[in-house]
């Protein structure tokens, strides 16, 4: 990361594995550096393969978790509609919607979420399980595919999450939105 000029601001263990981990690295690349070049310095390393590189949100890592917790505590009659505004960045993904299981209603979705009527509910499948799932191309008119993660929260309500274009939801992601969802009184 040096050869790119990276100043490493912050590694996350995320998953350990037989022989291998995955680490979440945040760096801060100088003026004119791009992305690109960071990415061949890692893969010139052998054993090194960059999954994923993104721009996060300053709030990043275990504090955002903490952040959010503290929030739903404070506040636990409007604990799930905190869970989905915030998930966007404590999850780094695109959108989050917090959707009544029983009606299909979607109760409060983050900034970026598509207003889903009926059809477009259905087409996230089984509100009911901690789950993982692909949506296809076209999902919802105008939407390419998209990776979603399901939680059911203690009421009768589901947070649904969502990606476009990657990375997939990995097991840590699935296990701390398990918790979140499960502290939504």
């Amino acid at each position: 990361m040096g050869h790119a000029h990276a100043d490493i601001m912050a590694v996350e263990i995320v998953e350990k594995y037989e022989g291998y981990a995955i680490d979440d690295f945040m760096v801060e690349l100088p003026s004119g550096v791009a992305a690109d070049t960071l990415v061949t310095a890692c893969e010139s390393e052998p054993g090194v393969e960059v999954i994923w590189v993104s721009h996060y949100p300053e709030a990043w890592g275990l504090q955002a978790d903490v952040d959010l917790l503290n929030a739903m505590t404070e506040d636990p009659q409007h604990a799930e509609e905190l869970l989905t505004a915030q998930a966007p960045a404590v999850f780094r993904v695109a959108w989050a919607v917090l959707i009544d299981r029983k009606s299909g209603e979607v109760l409060t979705r983050s900034e970026m979420a598509p207003d889903l009527d009926a059809a477009g509910v259905a087409a996230l499948g089984d509100l009911s399980q901690l789950r993982v799932e692909e949506l296809p191309d076209g999902w919802i008119p105008g939407w390419s595919d998209t990776l979603i993660a399901v939680a059911p929260l203690k009421r009768r309500a589901a947070i649904v999450l969502a990606r476009r274009g990657g990375p997939e939801f990995i097991k840590s992601e699935l296990a701390r939105l398990r918790h979140l969802a499960a502290l939504a009184l």
